[in-house]
């Protein structure tokens, strides 16, 4: 009777993909907003203001959970918002640094990172289909660094962002348990608005004015792909695969493009177009053999 009541309480394939989706196209839209509001606020004090803000929504959210808020809760939601501030300081840093197209795709190319650093902490085994991703990978960055305005200071800091994605990614599957998952966004919200505050503190007082679009970007940023999508991937992701889940999520920088393209007017040549679409297929070749692996073992099972 239990498991029949779990199964009539799991989310249909069509809501939960389309949720996810919907999370792919906040984040991918928060790469034009980020960039919008980078012009008039300088970065750390975007992120600072972007997740005290994101710290407040959440914290009216956990009102009633508060009483379940316990050391270890905020020992281990520290530890993972700290991977999660090191990612969003590299982020705005990354996308004032070159074009939300570009940064999209560099972005994207976390998951060849997550095998890489399981391999140097744990000695875990990197696969072929990941190695081969990496040298398409490395020959797409080439191809960028060749084509345009050459591979820049925001193109190599929107690479290492994509390495801090992997490490936050993997820090929440070793580090956390069977927490809230709303305190533990509570949590890391508030983590990297002390990391963020810290470093606008380090880095002097900036003067700087605010203009309608600047507020806009500011709070799109805290709520949609922060508030919002964190919840949406708690909630959904865990009712399918890892795999599947990495699929969805390599729309992202179609959005971005999308977004650079409409908005911005970012214009990609050639060698660009080629290398983009090399790294992107970087990406889609470890996730589709890991897709095959899976499809194959289920057949198996079914056996």
């Amino acid at each position: 009777m239990e498991n029949n009541s779990v199964r009539e309480n799991q989310p249909s394939p069509l809501k939960v993909y389309s949720f996810l989706i919907l999370t792919t196209f906040f984040w991918g839209g928060s790469f034009l907003f980020n960039k919008l509001g980078l012009k008039e606020v300088p970065p750390t004090n975007f992120v600072f203001i972007r997740f005290l803000l994101a710290s407040v929504i959440m914290l009216i959210v956990c009102s009633t959970r508060l009483r379940g808020l316990t050391l270890d809760i905020v020992r281990r939601g520290a530890l993972v918002g700290l991977a999660l501030g090191m990612t969003n300081l590299m982020f705005v840093f990354g996308v004032r640094g070159t074009s939300i197209s570009r940064a999209g795709i560099l972005n994207n190319m976390f998951v060849l990172f997550i095998p890489l650093v399981c391999a140097l902490v744990w000695r875990d085994r990197v696969g072929r289909a990941n190695m081969a991703g990496i040298v398409l990978a490395v020959v797409g960055i080439w191809l960028l660094a060749s084509g345009g305005a050459g591979f820049n200071q925001g193109d190599l800091i929107s690479t290492l962002c994509a390495a801090f994605i992997a490490i936050h990614i993997i820090s929440v599957s070793k580090v956390l348990r069977n927490d809230d998952v709303y305190l533990i966004s509570l949590v890391q919200f508030i983590t990297v608005a002390i990391m963020s505050g810290t470093a606008v503190l380090l880095t002097g007082s900036h003067v700087y004015s605010i203009s309608q679009t600047g507020i806009l970007s500011l709070v799109y940023c805290a709520i949609f792909p922060t508030v919002l999508c964190f919840t949406l991937q708690n909630r959904y992701q865990r009712y399918t695969t890892p795999t599947r889940a990495g699929l969805v999520y390599t729309l992202d920088p179609v959005w971005s493009l999308v977004a650079g393209f409409i908005f911005l007017g970012e214009r990609l040549g050639t060698r660009e177009w080629i290398g983009c679409g090399l790294i992107f297929l970087a990406v889609l070749v470890p996730l589709l053999f890991r897709l095959i692996v899976e499809w194959r073992l289920r057949e198996r099972y079914k056996e």
